[in-house]
């Protein structure tokens, strides 16, 4: 049932191309009463999967800063180490509320950027230009442990944080903000996944039933995408993680 459910669930993500992790946490714990420590687990070594082919995917159209990336992504593996770490010690009730809540976060700054890009754009003071020399170092750093660890701790990629991150102190280009971010969220995700895995928390099966489900889902989602009015999307964009979301926090 895991399996058949992640298809369905890989359908609406390739669909959709956005919320997957945390949806993906909502349905394990929720509909299959999976401990939210395993979901957690099975969220992050999943990700691994879909960004390599999303990363490679998108360097061969050069869409991203591969320097930039590399240096956020280095931080942000002892972030999520430390955060797969943290997580572990905090108690299923509370963690269930706080992922719940860091979903429900990720949503509004998704309905922002999908919906209110004018005001953004008003209100958002991108970077004109990269960012070099040694503040990237520093400052890339601090943003990798920063997103790290809260990817390692609540088991979710932070996309909407990474992105807006990249735009605002980085100066990534907005055409490269979303290759970038998989670039950086491919060494989060396998460094929080190994925390997990050091605590005993991930549980194989079930992360082969979510991947394999959630793979060949999104391969047949993907190709309905072009489908469908670009209303729809947008709204589906946004309706899908926030679903996600009151669903962790109602339970």
């Amino acid at each position: 049932m895991i399996f058949l459910s992640m298809v369905l669930l890989g359908a609406v993500i390739g669909f959709v191309g956005a919320g997957g992790a945390g949806v993906t946490i909502a349905l394990l714990t929720v509909g299959f009463d999976v401990p939210i420590h395993t979901a957690l687990a099975v969220a992050l070594a999943a990700m691994v999967f879909t960004m390599i082919s999303g990363t490679y995917s998108h360097f061969r159209e050069h869409e991203v800063e591969v320097k930039t990336g590399a240096i956020i992504g280095l931080g942000g593996v002892a972030g999520a180490f430390a955060g797969a770490n943290v997580s572990n010690i905090i108690p299923a009730d509370l963690l269930h509320f706080l992922t719940g809540a860091m979903m429900f976060v990720s949503a509004i700054i998704l309905y922002i950027k999908v919906y209110q890009d004018k005001w953004l754009s008003r209100h958002l003071k991108v970077r004109p230009d990269m960012l070099v020399g040694k503040r990237l170092y520093i400052y890339g750093t601090i943003a990798g442990v920063i997103n790290g660890f809260l990817s390692g701790t609540f088991g979710i990629g932070a996309a909407a944080f990474i992105q807006i991150t990249l735009l605002v102190v980085f100066g990534v280009p907005i055409l490269k903000t979303i290759g970038t971010c998989m670039m950086v969220i491919l060494p989060i995700s396998a460094a929080g996944g190994l925390g997990y895995l050091f605590n005993g928390r991930l549980d194989f099966l079930i992360f082969l039933q979510t991947l394999t489900g959630l793979m060949l889902g999104a391969w047949f989602g993907a190709k309905f995408t072009h489908l469908a009015p670009v209303w729809f999307l947008k709204f589906a964009i946004v309706a899908t993680p926030t679903i996600g979301a009151f669903v962790m926090l109602i339970k």
